[in-house]
């Protein structure tokens, strides 16, 4: 199924004319390049997201890390400086 460049209403595949505005349709092979190109697009899409939610999540994990090797740091620093209860 299709749509009307001109008036947007549905419609078979394959046709000439649109039977709503009489305004002609794109041809086959044009409207074949258009999809496969769409898909690509679609694709491209897809694995930029994939590599922005991996970008991502290496930053959270580098993150946690970092907070991580501090609070460890602290903890050394205050075990150091404590006075012995006696």
């Amino acid at each position: 199924m299709g749509f009307c460049i001109n008036c947007g209403q549905q419609h078979q595949d394959g046709i000439r004319f649109c039977r709503f505005c009489g305004n002609q349709q794109p041809g086959e092979q044009l409207l074949a390049r258009l999809r496969s190109e769409a898909e690509q697009i679609h694709y491209q899409r897809l694995s930029a997201g994939q590599n922005q939610n991996q970008n991502n999540t290496m930053s959270r994990v580098q993150n946690t890390r970092q907070q991580a090797d501090i609070a460890a740091q602290q903890r050394n620093q205050n075990q150091q400086f404590r006075q012995p209860r006696w």
